[in-house]
């Protein structure tokens, strides 16, 4: 199983994120409906950290199930396998792979409780195997490798009770998704075909259908000005999305993140270097002396730190330009300083950063 982590993939939007997964023979990254709901075009994370944009080109709301493609990708990994034919058994081992809370790429154990548990109007896998929010969407795999199932949800204050989708209903999707051009799609359960167009009944059958499917998450004044200043940088903004309000992405080696703080103010900042273990005076020498206004360079818990702060109504003012231009810059001077601090003061990178290939 050591590298199957090259195929599942952390999935980022603007409400949070999950994980994703791609199949051998297949080059669709397939996770949740819920995962992505609200959004068309999300941000898919490989276990090296490197980030690319992906549309949202499938969802099957009923099944929880949604594809995803993303320009250029190929994929040529066979660790995980899909197989009809797989059997799945009561008490059968079974692996959660993904990144529970957001965390980098986790594996969990189990054993299958039941392999076919009625939730709703359909069955569903369960497992004991830690389940935790950014599972979702994550492959279900036996000791062979073979998908068993899609991680798909944990009961609310509930231990040991995890589900997934059973891996029969995802090679039906698979099956039944021909599509090559990319665009938005949404699979009516009643009839099995694909409406395009935003409408409260499916085209074929005239099943209903929840309009807000084809609804995306309306940015904030305060994201669309953030995302403005990351366009800016050069960068499209999704990549840099983590949340509501708040966005993580790595500049060069340096990891940035922009963030509310107590509603009252933009902060920008960067975990750049721990503390040395030699020359450390010189280096608070240079810390408490040297100008790098508007910034603040400072130390919290033995790690070296960049940040930026204005209160969230200036960037109503004549002053906005210059935030943004401040936000952009705060990126690019961390990407430098990192370097500079290991070079000059013997500063490990902290463990935040991305190690550059």
């Amino acid at each position: 199983m050591e590298n199957i982590k090259k195929s599942v993939f952390k999935i980022i939007t603007a409400s949070g994120t999950g994980s994703g997964f791609a199949v051998s023979g297949k080059n669709h990254v397939i996770t949740n409906y819920h995962v992505v709901a609200g959004a068309k075009t999300v941000a898919v994370e490989d276990y090296k950290k490197d980030r690319f944009v992906a549309n949202v080109v499938m969802v099957n709301p009923e099944v929880d199930l949604a594809f995803l493609h993303i320009d250029g990708f190929e994929n040529k990994e066979n660790d995980i396998t899909l197989n009809e034919d797989v059997q799945v058994s009561n008490t059968s081992k079974v692996y959660i792979h993904g990144y529970p809370f957001g965390m980098p790429y986790t594996v969990t154990e189990g054993i299958v409780s039941s392999n076919s548990q009625p939730m709703g109007a359909r069955h569903y896998l369960q497992t004991d195997a830690a389940v935790n929010p950014g599972n979702s969407g994550g492959p279900m795999l036996n000791q062979a490798g073979n998908l068993v199932g899609v991680t798909t949800s944990k009961f609310n204050e509930a231990d040991n009770v995890g589900f997934g989708v059973k891996h029969s209903d995802l090679v039906k999707e698979i099956n039944d998704f021909t599509y090559t051009d990319n665009g938005y799609r949404v699979k009516c359960n009643s009839c099995d075909s694909y409406t395009e167009q935003e409408t409260e009944f499916c085209n074929n059958c005239g099943n209903d259908m929840d309009i807000s499917i084809w609804e995306e998450f309306e940015k904030s004044h305060f994201a669309k000005f953030v995302e403005e200043a990351l366009t800016e940088l050069g960068m499209n903004p999704v990549l840099g999305r983590a949340g509501r309000d708040f966005w993580e992405f790595h500049q060069g080696s340096a990891l940035i993140r922009i963030f509310v703080f107590k509603r009252d103010y933009l902060v920008a900042t960067s975990p750049m270097n721990q503390l040395p273990k030699q020359n450390l005076q010189e280096l608070m020498q240079y810390l408490l002396g040297k100008n790098v206004d508007p910034y603040s360079l400072g130390v919290h818990e033995n790690k070296i730190f960049i940040s930026y702060r204005t209160h969230l109504s200036d960037i109503f003012t004549d002053h906005a330009d210059a935030i943004k231009e401040n936000i952009k810059n705060l990126a690019l001077k961390a990407d430098d300083l990192d370097n500079f601090f290991m070079d000059e003061y013997g500063c490990e990178m902290a463990i935040e950063a991305k190690e550059e290939m």
